[in-house]
């Protein structure tokens, strides 16, 4: 399924759209909707504080164990698993690291939205491809 670039401010110029994917979130009971962006240079999946507190999930600093690389190095994360729905396509389990900072996107990375599907990116054309593996 193919998706086109987008940005998340109309005062924003096409030239600055990048590969955001509408999806939603669910755990137990909770859903919420967000844009993914995703990005072939993530090593893991990442999750705002806030869309975590949204889902229903219990910040525990015994269990934030992971340390993110990057411009998030700084940040400790809980693992986090959820389903994800992204139109027309099969329901998925992803792995987040789900970390205490809200300014931050909900990124779709290598681990493991990039097991789960391949993604196919034409810049060129302000395009990328979804396939579910």
């Amino acid at each position: 399924m193919r998706f086109r670039y987008s940005t998340l401010d109309p005062s924003q110029s096409p030239a600055e759209s990048l590969p955001r994917v509408p999806l939603v979130l669910r755990l137990a009971n909770r859903a919420i909707e967000a844009h993914g962006l995703v990005d072939s240079g993530s090593a893991a999946n990442v999750l705002p504080y806030e869309a975590g507190l949204q889902l229903g999930a219990i910040w525990d600093d015994r269990k934030a164990n992971i340390r993110l690389a990057g411009a998030l190095g700084n940040q400790r994360a809980v693992p986090l698993l959820v389903t994800a729905e992204i139109a027309g396509l099969p329901m998925v389990r992803l792995a987040f690291a789900w970390i205490k900072a809200s300014d931050v996107p909900v990124v779709l990375g290598q681990t493991n939205f990039f097991v789960e599907f391949d993604v196919s990116f034409y810049r060129s054309r302000f395009e990328f491809e979804l396939t579910p593996r």
